[in-house]
């Protein structure tokens, strides 16, 4: 929690306050002290920020409840802050299958990746669940270890992707990985090593600042097999039951051998090899493993804010907010996962819980916090014009634009392709001649020139097949 006093005055009374650690609430912070010219987020010690910011104090407890009426928060330790404007960036928790499984394990931040490692080191093989950017990491990531993929979907990546773009991806999670990690240029996020200061402990079932996009970046995955890469993906099912040794043992069923791409379903053995815990799947089949990693997905943070306040949340759980970024009670906003969009979109963007949309969103809060306190009006921020995430998948660099799902296009749109095996994935969504969204997979050097299409709307029919084609400098048509 940061509060921020411009400057501080006392550790009780703050003009602006703002409730989160992550990439949301850290941008926020140093947001509303001075115009950030670059963006670099670490995983610091809390003096690194009140050194670089002197009118920011950061206080290391977890809010315990909200008096919106007095403008008033209350801290676990038990601590008042009241406070004249408040943004709330507390970001989303895991949604883990089962709760308090010791055989489950969820990694949403630091601390849990580095526990993930640990159990890895000694393990044979996993079973990951899930379908979104840790699981897609995770599973291209681990070696020495055979890992059962399950996931509810037709094709792996379903939040990234189509089944087409599943299809480029999945001999490289099958092959064995030779070539050294491609570099991603976009804004990193790193975990740097802490100051020696004494670290507050996490209350059972609290969870620290989310992973960002390199979060496996100097982790050892590895287990304890002598295998490069081994992967056997389960589609089209979800956990069913879990068993321990004790249970599936009484259980008198059977579970089945790892079954590798090259050998028939039909003849997969039975595992003759005892496993610590086993996951039966609704498709009937049976997998014993070290453990399991849930990896499905996380819904946003809002209990410690919803006692005694009639905040307006969102379908899926979030806190709404307007374009302001402001929610539905006085002089309190949020910012990151924790919120909902409630504002009519652009035509191209959508909001997504990434890093990325995290990071606009707490610079946006900022500005418009600022600007309310000095009396001033604001714009919408630019960065939510167009949908645009670069991140990295299977060692491919992956950019994805605008609608590039097709959301919420109904059957309305054509769809470009282009795909050189190995080499590189586009898919345009067109809509009456003009792009509305793009995948790109590999290095394309498409994403600026998409961009710009997608943002002018100029009425690409007359260009045809001759958009996509590679014997052609797209570039030269638009410069």
């Amino acid at each position: 929690m940061a509060a921020n006093s411009l400057p501080f005055q006392a550790p009780i009374r703050s003009r602006l306050v703002v409730v989160g650690g992550g990439i949301a609430g850290v941008t926020c912070a140093e947001r509303v002290s001075r115009t950030l010219e670059e963006f670099d987020v670490e995983e610091q010690a809390s003096s690194v920020l009140e050194k670089r910011f002197p009118n920011i104090k950061v206080i290391q407890s977890a809010v315990k409840h909200l008096k919106s009426e007095e403008h008033k928060i209350i801290t676990e330790t038990g601590e008042e802050y009241t406070y004249g404007k408040l943004c709330l960036c507390a970001g989303a928790k895991p949604k883990l299958i089962v709760e308090g499984n010791p055989f489950v394990l969820g990694i949403r931040d630091t601390d849990s990746a580095k526990e993930f490692q640990k159990h890895l080191a000694k393990a044979k093989r996993i079973t990951v669940v899930g379908n979104g950017g840790i699981a897609l990491e995770l599973v291209y990531e681990v070696e020495g270890c055979e890992v059962i993929w399950a996931i509810k979907d037709k094709a792996i990546g379903n939040t990234f992707f189509d089944a087409g773009a599943a299809e480029f991806l999945i001999p490289k999670l099958r092959a064995e990985k030779l070539e050294p990690p491609i570099t991603c240029k976009r804004m990193k996020y790193a975990a740097a090593e802490r100051e020696t200061e004494e670290r507050v402990p996490a209350s059972p079932g609290e969870t620290g600042s989310a992973l960002g996009p390199d979060w496996h970046e100097g982790l050892h995955l590895k287990g304890a097999k002598e295998v490069s890469h081994k992967v056997h993906i389960e589609n089209q099912c979800e956990i069913k039951k879990i068993y321990n040794q004790e249970q599936f043992k009484k259980s008198g069923k059977v579970s089945l051998s790892f079954l590798t791409a090259q050998e028939d379903e039909k003849n997969v053995e039975k595992d003759e090899e005892v496993w610590p815990v086993y996951v039966e799947l609704t498709n009937g089949k049976i997998y014993g493993c070290d453990f399991i990693v849930s990896a499905t997905g996380v819904v946003p943070n809002v209990q410690p804010f919803l006692d005694g306040n009639n905040f307006a949340i969102g379908e899926d759980g979030g806190i709404k907010v307007d374009k302001y970024m402001h929610t539905s009670l006085p002089d309190i906003y949020a910012a990151g996962d924790i919120c909902t969009t409630s504002w009519e979109p652009s035509p191209v963007w959508q909001q997504m819980r990434l890093w990325t949309q995290a990071r606009q969103m707490g610079w946006y809060a900022a500005k418009c916090m600022a600007a309310d306190a000095l009396g001033e009006s604001t714009d919408t921020d630019f960065s939510f014009e167009l949908f645009a995430h670069v991140t990295k998948f299977f060692n491919y660099k992956v950019v994805l634009l605008g609608k590039y799902n097709a959301q919420g296009l109904g059957s309305d749109y054509e769809l470009m392709l282009r795909c050189t095996k190995g080499h590189e994935y586009v898919k345009v969504v067109m809509q009456n001649g003009r792009m509305l969204g793009a995948v790109l997979i590999g290095e394309t050097d498409l994403e600026e020139t998409f961009e710009n299409l997608i943002l002018n709307q100029m009425d690409l029919s007359h260009y045809g097949e001759d958009l996509l084609d590679p014997n052609i400098d797209i570039e030269d048509y638009f410069d």
